[in-house]
């Protein structure tokens, strides 16, 4: 193939891949399963990343057309060479790393994030107590403080933990009041306090369940004996007894990168009957109760109803 052909051809097949995740990004948007993906606060940039993959895949469709002109047309005088040197291999390669994704794009069912993301993951209890992803899983303890807030807090020290177990049962517990300790964060959650208190029965919906979840672990005390309401996946951990599940939900910020799991613990002697990534209702009393040395919330189960996953599996946060 000439230079002038090669120039041509391969500015075709950057406008196609160009054009590919254009139509991508339509097809997410028009069956809605953009939601899998991402929060609605980021489908601005959504369609504005639309409109530009279009008119870039134009514009190289259109540098393709000038194969058939004479090389000053083509030549843009920098100085460059803008040929893709190198084997045939070579490019292929290249092009291989954008196409095999917009391929999976097309042919991987779209789903909600599931229990075996969690597992990996880990579960939040509460608003910030992650216990099934510990810093390291170890037989002489772990540590319920999530990795990334253990590096960010003290770099040093939990680089020397991994390198050193005793100092595991050292590490400080996660507490949400150390990172929000702004008068309007207190206000609003003594707010919420005082809304839900007077309620007889405490419905957690896809707008509440971070607050709630929040509200939970600030101030439990408030609430045992009430009933409570939520929906969501059905997840267990390895060493759950025979009556316990977790209800959770996947909370996202931005996208699926951030995403983290949020849970309520449930007992009941029907538990067996849930197996995991069912979507579920549950009802029943809060109680307090300990898992690895540390208080938690507890639903004493009066009611569970299986449901169909819901148009939005994800919650977002709310407050503020």
């Amino acid at each position: 193939m000439n230079d002038k052909g090669d120039l041509g051809f391969h500015a075709y097949i950057r406008g196609i891949i160009l054009f590919g995740f254009a139509l991508l990004i339509l097809g997410y948007i028009i069956t809605d399963n953009m939601k899998y993906y991402i929060a609605p606060k980021m489908m601005p940039f959504i369609y504005f990343s639309l409109v530009v993959f279009f008119l870039l895949g134009i514009i190289q469709i259109f540098r393709s057309t000038k194969r058939g002109k004479s090389e000053e047309e083509i030549d843009c005088d920098c100085g460059l060479d803008h040929q893709i040197s190198g084997p045939r291999w070579v490019r292929l390669l290249v092009y291989s790393i954008f196409i095999l994704p917009l391929l999976m794009g097309f042919t991987i069912p779209d789903q909600a994030l599931n229990s075996s993301v969690a597992a990996n993951r880990g579960i939040i209890y509460g608003s910030g107590i992650n216990l099934a992803n510990p810093t390291t899983n170890i037989e002489d303890g772990q540590s319920s403080t999530p990795r990334t807030d253990q590096f960010l807090n003290d770099p040093e020290g939990y680089l020397a933990s991994i390198e050193d177990y005793e100092t595991i049962d050292e590490i400080e517990h996660y507490q949400i009041e150390d990172f929000y300790d702004e008068e309007w964060f207190n206000e609003y959650y003594d707010n919420l306090l005082t809304d839900l208190h007077g309620e007889t029965v405490i419905k957690v919906t896809d707008k509440n369940y971070l607050d709630v979840m929040t509200l939970l672990d600030l101030h439990l005390e408030n609430f045992i004996g009430k009933e409570l309401e939520i929906m969501g996946f059905v997840f267990r951990e390895q060493d759950f007894e025979d009556n316990q599940l977790v209800v959770a939900r996947f909370s996202m910020t931005c996208c699926t990168a951030d995403a983290g799991v949020y849970g309520t613990l449930v007992e009941t002697e029907e538990a067996y009957l849930y197996p995991n990534d069912t979507w579920v209702r549950v009802r029943g009393t809060i109680n307090k109760t300990e898992y690895h040395g540390y208080e938690l919330p507890v639903i004493m189960l009066r009611e569970i109803t299986i449901i169909d996953e819901p148009d939005s599996p994800y919650v977002y946060p709310s407050f503020r």
